[in-house]
């Protein structure tokens, strides 16, 4: 679609904002709302009145919604309900967090009946302009680019102080013309949201196909006819006739990492690197940051990686369980920390093995064997070494494997087309918010035309 710009432009007076309509206003936020700041956590309430609310936390405030799932609640004085308290709406935006946090935010309907926010969440409350249109400003590029450019940053955190967000250079074009710009930029992103939608779920289905294809060839093969045999294993069933099934520990030697903060005092000790959790990836060894530790020369030996060592994560968030790849050797000497197993095959081929603990049948292993709390899961050495791992001849091993990798590379190939397609239609969101609200695209003749389609008059 190709919209046509305004008959007649002037200077914004703000150098990286540029031109805007000429009928349109420039001014500051706090000319046309207020912003509010949220209640800190940890306030002294002793011998006060108090009364426990809902309040609203940065993980509540999302880019474009609420999420209302989790709402905590906090103890406060009865007298300063009135300071903290939303109304419906206000534009409810992030103070900080990481760098994709900072402004993000939505207005709030009022569902909650009284609730509050916290001292990292603003509530803007406008006077002088509608939420939505207000809404639109703030969650649009180029107020994220004015955000971004007076917060304080540190490593991928940033923060706005709320006068700096009170500073924020604010278009104004007439009331009406606001309300046909949001209804336009309401249809186009739904439209483009609906597409984002359609290849996310693409790639869940390729992600799970995926999966399936690689669990279903390393325990029943390539050949349908192929005689089969109780594998022994109830949740296994039938593997091929001429494949072995045996316990992990009977092929290969599972090496526990070094803890930290053990005391060296007195020994001689060697400077080394070691590989964490973080460097653990499902497929591939993010080496880009790689820590050091100090550690008794004699222990060395005991904890150092070989190249063909498969290394699994011990635990962490449940997507990280079992997780790996195979190490090979680009730093030596290596070790690893104890929440990395490293697997030294002995029976089995390093490549066999990897995708063995990295198939769909060996996380179920993990998971149903692993201690478990909210969200985390972790495995022992002990229940690891009893994983039973399928095992063909050698020569199959390798015909499987690659097999495996040009249907892993063509899987990769569809994915990663659908997450380039995802990737432009967010750009084009959010290029077409950017325009539209900062008036480099004229919009109103497409808003009627829609409103018409759907049987209004313009006014209605």
């Amino acid at each position: 679609m190709t919209l046509p710009r305004y008959g007649h432009y002037k200077d914004s007076g703000v150098d990286w904002l540029g031109e805007v309509p000429a009928h349109w206003q420039v001014t500051r936020l706090k000319f046309i709302a207020h912003v509010q700041t949220g209640i800190a956590k940890g306030k002294d309430n002793t011998e006060k009145d108090t009364v426990e609310v809902p309040y609203l936390r940065v993980a509540n405030v999302q880019d474009g919604y609420l999420d209302l799932e989790d709402v905590a609640t906090i103890e406060i004085a009865v007298d300063d309900l009135p300071r903290y308290q939303l109304r419906a709406g206000d534009v409810l935006m992030n103070e900080g967090g990481d760098f994709d946090k900072l402004g993000r935010g939505h207005v709030w309907d009022g569902s909650i009946d009284p609730c509050i926010h916290q001292n990292h969440v603003f509530a803007v409350r406008p006077f002088g302009a509608s939420p939505q249109w207000l809404n639109l400003i703030t969650g649009s590029a180029y107020a994220q680019f004015y955000f971004m450019s007076r917060s304080k940053q540190s490593t991928n955190l940033a923060s706005i102080s709320s006068t700096n967000v009170m500073e924020l250079p604010v278009v104004m074009p007439p009331a009406a013309e606001q309300e046909r710009i949001a209804e336009f930029l309401g249809n186009e992103t739904a439209t483009i949201d609906r597409l984002i939608d359609e290849q996310q779920r693409l790639i869940e289905l390729l992600t799970e196909k995926r999966q399936a294809v690689v669990a279903h060839t390393v325990t029943k093969g390539l050949i349908p006819a192929a005689p089969m045999k109780d594998s022994g294993v109830e949740w296994l069933g039938d593997v091929p006739a001429n494949w072995d099934v045996s316990r992990l520990k009977f092929i290969a030697k599972v090496q526990t990492g070094v803890a930290k903060g053990k005391d060296n005092t007195g020994k001689e000790v060697v400077e080394v690197p070691y590989l964490r959790v973080a460097n653990v990836q499902d497929g591939y060894l993010d080496l880009e940051e790689v820590s050091t530790i100090e550690i008794p020369t004699n222990d060395l030996a005991r904890y150092r990686l070989r190249a063909g060592d498969v290394l699994m994560n011990e635990g962490g968030d449940f997507d990280k369980l079992g997780r790996g790849h195979i190490w090979d050797g680009s730093i030596d000497p290596c070790i690893h920390q104890n929440h990395v197993f490293a697997v030294r095959p002995t029976g089995v081929s390093p490549g066999w093995l990897n995708t063995i603990t990295g198939s769909a049948y060996a996380q179920f292993y993990f998971m149903s064997r692993s201690k478990q709390s909210t969200n985390l899961a972790s495995i022992s050495s002990t229940n690891l070494m009893e994983l039973p791992v399928v095992v063909p001849p050698t020569a199959e091993q390798a015909t499987l494997l690659n097999w495996i990798d040009a249907q892993s590379a063509a899987f990769d190939d569809l994915l990663d087309s659908a997450k380039m397609a995802v990737s432009l239609l967010r750009e084009r969101r959010t290029a077409l918010i950017s325009a539209a609200v900062t008036g480099q695209i004229d919009v109103r003749d497409t808003a009627a035309s829609a409103k018409a389609d759907a049987g209004c008059t313009p006014t209605c």
